[in-house]
């Protein structure tokens, strides 16, 4: 049985282009803050020293001599539910920190200060060299503020925040891009993302890059690769973007778009058995490297929906999704 990849409807509300900053840290001797929200996987490069010392790809601080830790917070560009985390310590090997931790809280200020109610969401937990570190997290208060705690001190490449955002807008009668991970639309499942993250082809504005899209492996095969979304919010699909930019000599060769509408909660699994049958939203259609690709809504334009499946034949990348229409 083919991996299939869950995605649970989260996503990761530390990224950087929601508009989540870093808004205060203690110390980021040898490698800056900022870099921990970086939405690319780290990287390292060997033998490349800056005047600090080991050019290093996350958040590094110098070692403490004295009492205390280390500890950054990050503001959230969207208020939302925190359902997982990730703390990443790659390529931090002996310099990474002996613990963590997370608070969090619910502020109106920029930098919160001593009398903020901070929340421990996360309790000291042994970090590993060079390891990823998954940690579930029970309390389901909205936040807009999350602390990550070092001890005493070191470096981390980067921490993803994983949950679902809080929507306050409004879109009575106004064609919006339903599929707009800033409206609300989250990835649920699917069965490859071996070099680009499927929630990359929510994201807002142009990709930047190659790795800003969605991309799976060389299938090598007759089977073809697919993606499930739940849109922002149910409605009627008007026009439909399929967009390849960057993606020139491994765009897919064609795709395809079901689409179904579910009233009620059903499980991710359930979605992923019943979207086979979904209906068509658009035909098979041939795709072209580095475009964006415009149809209309022919098939289903009376029709409410809520998901919407893309597959691609036979694999390869696609940098955005979007599916513009009105809430119904």
């Amino acid at each position: 049985m083919k991996k299939i990849f869950f995605k649970n409807g989260m996503i990761d509300l530390a990224q950087s282009r929601l508009g989540t900053k870093i808004v205060y840290k203690t110390d980021e001797f040898f490698a800056p803050a900022k870099r921990i929200i970086n939405p690319w996987p780290p990287i390292f490069k060997e033998g490349v020293f800056d005047r600090h010392g080991k050019w290093m790809d996350g958040w590094e601080t110098r070692r403490k001599r004295g009492k205390g830790h280390d500890y950054l917070i990050l503001k959230l560009g969207k208020p939302g539910k925190i359902h997982k985390v990730d703390i990443d310590t790659s390529y931090f090997s002996g310099n990474q920190p002996r613990q963590v931790s997370l608070d969090a809280c619910l502020s109106k200020k920029k930098i919160p200060n001593k009398n903020s109610n901070w929340i421990k969401i996360l309790k000291k937990k042994s970090t590993k060299p060079n390891s990823h570190h998954f940690f579930n997290i029970k309390n389901k208060s909205i936040f807009t503020h999350v602390k990550l705690n070092i001890y005493p001190d070191g470096g981390v490449a980067r921490i993803r925040i994983y949950g679902s955002m809080q929507i306050k807008k409004k879109f009575t009668n106004k064609i919006i891009n339903l599929t707009s991970v800033l409206n609300g639309a989250t990835p649920i499942a699917c069965n490859n993302e071996h070099f680009g993250r499927a929630e990359n082809i929510l994201a807002p504005g142009k990709g930047k890059n190659m790795g800003d899209g969605w991309e799976t492996r060389r299938s090598r095969g007759k089977n073809f690769d697919w993606l499930i979304l739940k849109c922002a919010a149910p409605g009627k699909v008007n026009k439909i973007q399929i967009d390849t930019h960057h993606f020139k000599g491994n765009y897919p060769d064609k795709c395809s778009l079901q689409a179904a509408y579910f009233d009620k909660k059903i499980s991710d699994k359930n979605i992923v058995q019943k979207s086979k049958k979904w209906k068509l939203l658009l035909n098979k259609v041939k795709l072209h490297a580095h475009k964006k690709h415009n149809f209309q809504n022919k098939l289903m334009k009376n029709k409410k929906i809520n998901y919407i499946r893309i597959n691609i034949f036979p694999d390869g990348g696609i940098s955005r999704v979007r599916a513009f229409g009105k809430i119904e």
